[in-house]
Order: C-alpha cells, then sequence, then structure tokens
C-alpha cells in the first residue's frame, strides 16, 4: 500500500513522494491492462488542477470501461483513495479523478478529435511517452 503522509496537517499539499508512487501505479496498471499510447503531462507548477495528466486510449468501449473499473479500483485498494470517476456509461472518454494525477481514458477517435496532448502541451515541456 502507498503510505499516507500522516504527518501533514489537514488540507496540506500531499509530500511528492506520494504523488510519484500515485503517478507510478497509475502508468503501471495501465500497462497491465494494455492502455494503448500511454503519455503522462507533467502539470506541476503549471497547473493547479494536479500535479500529472495521464492520457491513454482502449481498444473499444468495453476496454476503455475494464480499465476504468480496475484503475479505480487499484487506487482505492493500493493508495486508499477514492476517486471520482466520469463517462463511464459511454465509455468513449473516461475521467478519472484521483487528485494528484488526472486520467483521461479514450477510444482512439474520440482521442484524436479531442486532441487533450495539443491543448495541454507546453513550450517547454512535451508529454512523456509511458513505456508500453
Amino acid at each position: 500500500m502507498i503510505a499516507a503522509d500522516k504527518d501533514a496537517a489537514p488540507g496540506a499539499a500531499p509530500a511528492k513522494d506520494s504523488v510519484d508512487a500515485l503517478h507510478a501505479l497509475i502508468l503501471h496498471q495501465l500497462d497491465e491492462d494494455q492502455a494503448q499510447e500511454t503519455i503522462s503531462i507533467p502539470l506541476a507548477g503549471k497547473s493547479s488542477i494536479a500535479d500529472h495528466m495521464v492520457i491513454a486510449s482502449g481498444r473499444s468501449t468495453r476496454h476503455v470501461s475494464a480499465i476504468a473499473d480496475k484503475l479505480a479500483q487499484r487506487i482505492k485498494q493500493e493508495a486508499g483513495r477514492s476517486v471520482r470517476v466520469e463517462g463511464l456509461p459511454n465509455a468513449d472518454w473516461v475521467l478519472i479523478d484521483a487528485g494528484d494525477v488526472i486520467v483521461h481514458l479514450f477510444r482512439p477517435e474520440v482521442r484524436s478529435f479531442y486532441n487533450l496532448e495539443r491543448m495541454w502541451s507546453f513550450g517547454d515541456a512535451p508529454p512523456v511517452a509511458a513505456v508500453n
């Protein structure tokens, strides 16, 4: 289980170690579930919404839905965090908000249409492709 920062004051920013562990857990689970074209965009210091944005694709709505369900369960089990999941009924685009890491799961056609990578890429830091 990922250790929580027990000494932190309520409402304080989480320790970098716990954010990095959550990010690594998410990338590992996406790889295990055979998500495609997984990338991670660092947001720390550029946006207050999260430290990382992860974008990945599934082969079909069923695959996207399965990836999202398993990822949400794993985050709760390993990190002890409740996550918010949006978009599961259609599973064309599923958003998983794990607090410090936001995950977008798409069907390939929907991902191409919205092109979040381009919208969120910053001139100085290209998205980091995760090893699949």
